[in-house]
């Protein structure tokens, strides 16, 4: 149990107990109180009185106290079970976007925030980025424009947008289809999968099918292991049709993107966007990509080639006829089948040495050595006592979610840190993927006393059954160690306001912190700490295991390993650049598609453009590999981009960033961390160089003081082996 000092946190931790009517009505509140502190500025202050202290401060200290609240609002409909709470969420978010619309067009406010500008006051540096980018977030939002139909157009079509963006998450949230197949039709997938599929009733037309659901523990699994190629195709295609319904609201959001970025000047919506990042303009981003796609396309057609291979040996094999092509929905079965057979890799047998809840321990205890920091679950009588009600229940949003309260070591000086959730398993209504959401940011309050914050991990993992714990395949343990790295960057940050605070950076460098945290993913003796095989951790579990191994042709010892074997690990490293140029093809579809639909020649180009089918053929043209339309169905057999959240949630002309971030975050790595990955001196300097300061600082000043030098992708390509 942990010290008595590290359970008593000096901040309380939010809680979780609105109900449909009390969101919206909190919404409401904060919006007035708002509304209250802008009003007041306006009535207390000159053109002439402006100053920093007088104009931004008390508006950036109103920002902070809303945030507190106004983040939790928004979240319960990525969590919460119950559809009027989820509904209700949707409407207090549409509200206060619309809200901020309207304030961030406010012209008396503006005339202010310019004259403080103009006084040129000697301020600290986080603050004058702050007056400096608040007055150009005005301009930005329309203010540029002389009043009149051009600013009320532009100011509809951000209130659209608003709502595009919460009705295509909501959609995204709330699908919930699947296909019905035979458990032959399933043959291959794992049987811990099928176990946990919905069956068929008795006397239905499913009776004896088993439900298949396009959330990842059903459609990864599926597309790695069902040995039917038509199964296989069939899941693709529909899980590329699931959300048929924000095909419309995907093609109305570029169009009037594009219509306000020209209203305010610009020559399309990527202008716009990449202005204020990293990159500055789309001209350089088009040549990084365009660069990334020459180095990379002869080593993608050799992995195609070996793919293609292996496909026809396999179908050779089982007496079935090839017809020379390499389909989209044979990638992840062969990739996963070459891995097997060319190297011996075997993930089944890799995820039974990380058990997720060691796997997480494990990770905990990497960033405490590498960082300074000491991780404390809040269990039973302990969350009562820190909940303000007094009920433990109250700090959580549901049942399954963990909470831990986070500290400094005694080296860094122990003092308190935050609050980290982890809400890591599939139910109805979730958000389907995994993220890293900020439920309170940390600031410097209007009494000089920081708060500290609170950020959640929520995942989809496979739920435990009496006989498996969740067991989290490694590239799992990758995408956990990532967004892991975003709760703690959300977590060490200490900015003076909350508009900067942890992940709050330029898009294009946000993943880089996290990026470089998944090389601990490729280090052997982290791997090796991180597992411990799910046999050893309970005697049912052991007899469970060993009944399985005595189902096997060649059942191996009754006892396993505890940690994973160096052989094994071994194989797993040499395996790391596998097929990784057509991984990054595939990353390079979605982000040249991003720059295609954002950065049209004229917007009559757009209103024209065929979504759906620009997106097929560029997959097509980028990675290689077939789809239905060499079936004869046509380029607009699917719409994958009605189920990319991405570009509808803020990384409109900046998917991009994370093949840039890529860059960044291997040039840290190779150049501090490489030699010695736990080097807590190394550790220590990342946390108060790099993720501390958040997005307080120019992000580009950040790297290089990091790295001693500016940035550069030689580490990068010579990671891919282009270099």
């Amino acid at each position: 149990m942990a010290p008595e000092k590290l359970r008593r946190p000096p901040q309380a931790p939010p809680v979780f107990t609105a109900t449909a009517q009390s969101i919206v009505a909190d919404a409401k509140r904060l919006i007035e109180s708002t509304r209250q502190a802008h009003d007041g500025v306006v009535a207390a202050v000159t053109p002439e009185t402006a100053s920093f202290a007088s104009v931004v401060r008390p508006l950036a200290q109103d920002e902070n106290t809303m945030a507190l609240e106004s983040h939790i609002l928004g979240f319960y409909q990525a969590v919460s079970t119950d559809q009027t709470l989820r509904d209700a969420s949707s409407e207090a978010e549409k509200l206060m976007d619309e809200f901020f619309i309207e304030t961030a067009m406010r012209e008396d406010v503006f005339a202010l925030v310019d004259a403080a500008l103009k006084k040129g006051e000697s301020l600290d540096p986080e603050s004058r980025r702050l007056l400096e980018k608040e007055h150009k977030d005005y301009i930005r939002n329309g203010l540029g424009l002389p009043a009149g139909p051009k600013r009320e157009r532009f100011k509809e079509i951000k209130k659209r947008l608003s709502q595009i963006s919460i009705e295509f998450q909501k959609n995204l949230n709330e699908e919930n289809d699947g296909l019905w197949f035979t458990p032959a039709e399933l043959d291959g997938v794992p049987a811990d999968v099928l176990s946990g599929l919905k069956k068929g009733e008795e006397g239905s037309e499913h009776a004896g099918k088993l439900w298949l659901t396009f959330k990842y523990p059903d459609l990864f699994p599926t597309m790695k292991y069902a040995t039917n190629a038509e199964t296989r195709k069939a899941v693709m295609i529909a899980n590329e049709n699931k959300c048929n319904q924000n095909v419309p609201l995907f093609r109305e959001a570029v169009v009037l993107r594009d219509e306000a970025a020209r209203l305010l000047g610009y020559p399309n919506h990527a202008a716009f966007r990449i202005e204020d990042k990293m990159a500055k303009t789309p001209e350089t981003v088009d040549s990084f990509l365009g660069d990334l796609r020459a180095d990379l396309a002869a080593g993608g057609e050799k992995e195609r080639q070996a793919l293609v291979a292996m496909k026809k040996a396999d179908l050779e094999a089982r007496g079935e006829p090839f017809d020379g092509r390499y389909y989209l929905w044979d990638h992840r079965f062969y990739d996963r089948l070459m891995l097997e057979k060319d190297y011996q890799l075997d993930h089944q047998l890799i995820a039974e040495y990380f058990p997720l809840s060691t796997t997480i321990e494990g990770m905990l205890k990497i960033f405490e050595e590498l960082f300074g920091l000491v991780f404390v679950e809040v269990t039973g009588a302990d969350r009562h006592q820190i909940a303000p009600s007094g009920k433990g229940e109250d700090i959580v949003w549901h049942e399954d979610v963990q909470v831990f309260s986070v500290w400094d070591d005694e080296g860094e000086g122990s003092g308190f840190v935050g609050y980290l959730y982890l809400d890591l398993f599939p139910r109805d209504g979730k958000y389907g993927h995994a993220a890293n959401f900020n439920l309170q940011p940390g600031f410097v309050g209007a009494d000089g006393q920081r708060r500290y914050p609170a950020t959640a991990l929520v995942c989809n993992f496979t739920k435990p059954t009496p006989k498996k714990p969740s067991l989290l395949k490694h590239d799992e343990v990758v995408t956990l160690f990532h967004e892991l790295g975003h709760g703690i960057h959300d977590l060490v940050s200490k900015t003076i306001y909350s508009r900067f605070h942890g992940t709050s950076t330029v898009r294009d460098f946000v993943e880089a912190p996290s990026q470089m945290l998944e090389n601990w993913c490729w280090t052997p003796s982290q791997l090796k700490s991180l597992s411990r095989h799910y046999a050893t951790l309970s005697p049912e579990y052991l007899t469970a295991w060993q009944e399985q191994q005595s189902t096997q042709d060649n059942p191996t010892a009754t006892t396993p390993p505890q940690h994973i074997p160096d052989e094994v690990i071994d194989k797993l490293i040499r395996t790391k650049h596998v097929n990784d140029a057509l991984f990054n093809l595939r990353q390079l579809h979605f982000g040249i598609f991003d720059m295609k639909v954002h950065q049209p020649a004229s917007h009559a180009e757009i209103e024209a453009l065929p979504i759906s089918a620009t997106y097929n053929t560029l997959r097509k043209q980028i990675t290689q590999m077939d789809g239905p339309e060499a079936l004869g169905r046509g380029d607009e057999w699917g719409h994958g981009e009605a189920t990319f959240g991405h570009l509808i949630g803020g990384y409109d002309a900046g998917y991009y960033g994370y093949l840039s971030s890529q860059v960044y975050s291997t040039d840290m790595f190779y150049t501090v961390f490489k030699a010695n990955p736990m080097d807590p001196v190394a550790g220590r300097r990342y946390r108060y160089g790099v993720l501390e300061k958040g997005g307080s600082q120019d992000e580009m000043k950040t790297l290089t003081e990091f790295l001693g030098r500016e940035p550069n992708p030689t580490a990068f390509y010579k990671e891919l082996g282009l270099a």
